[in-house]
């Protein structure tokens, strides 16, 4: 939760620069080379990740169906919620949604990948409710987690957790739903951290 804080701290202070000072610099460049930045980043999260070789010997077929359950129903509420937010196209607004809960990420690329087609102020707008839309969701799955499992099952916290089920949100969902479901969950973040590039572009470009 500290984490967004801070992510919510500094998107404020850079409205408040942008507000009172012209950047004499091609922002939208700049974003590019961030994106460069935090794709190679998220590769050297998932390459160094100790716990993969643990977990591979307990893999299985059905441990799959969390990740593809959580992907269906992100897109399919991403996609309802395109008819409340009409200046929105459902393609935008699934497009938000498959952030998954990675707010630096998906909200970097969408702005990058809408401003040729929407310009950059829209663009912005877009990419911004993309990180306060992802952000949101982390706070809700950890703060929520016990009400979450208790009401939705077992594997619903992690589902909730998006990208955060192998790292900031694990020994949540341990405590609420048990050590069993940690393998799940590690596979789940790691497949659903892998999705986040593709599907936020795939909809951004439809």
């Amino acid at each position: 939760m500290k984490g967004s804080i801070i992510i919510l701290v500094f998107l404020i202070l850079g409205c408040i620069g942008g507000y009172f000072f012209t950047a004499d610099f091609d922002v939208h460049k700049l974003s590019v080379y961030v994106l460069y930045v935090l794709m190679l980043l998220l590769g050297i999260n998932l390459g160094g990740n100790q716990d993969i070789k643990g977990f591979a010997s307990q893999l299985s077929f059905k441990m799959l169906l969390v990740p593809i359950a959580t992907v269906s129903g992100t897109l399919l509420f991403s996609a309802i919620a395109a008819f409340i937010l009409s200046q929105w196209s459902i393609f935008d607004c699934m497009a938000v949604g498959s952030g998954f809960a990675y707010y630096s990420i998906s909200s970097v690329l969408i702005t990058q990948l809408k401003t040729p087609s929407i310009g950059l102020q829209l663009a912005t707008e877009l990419g911004t409710i993309a990180l306060l839309a992802n952000i949101f969701r982390e706070m809700t799955a950890l703060i929520c987690a016990p009400v979450i499992r208790k009401y939705f099952g077992q594997l619903a916290p992690i589902s909730a957790a998006g990208i955060g089920s192998s790292d900031i949100l694990l020994s949540t969902i341990s405590k609420c739903s048990g050590k069993e479901a940690i393998p799940i969950a590690i596979l789940h973040g790691i497949l659903i951290n892998l999705s986040v590039p593709f599907f936020v572009s795939l909809f951004c470009k439809m």
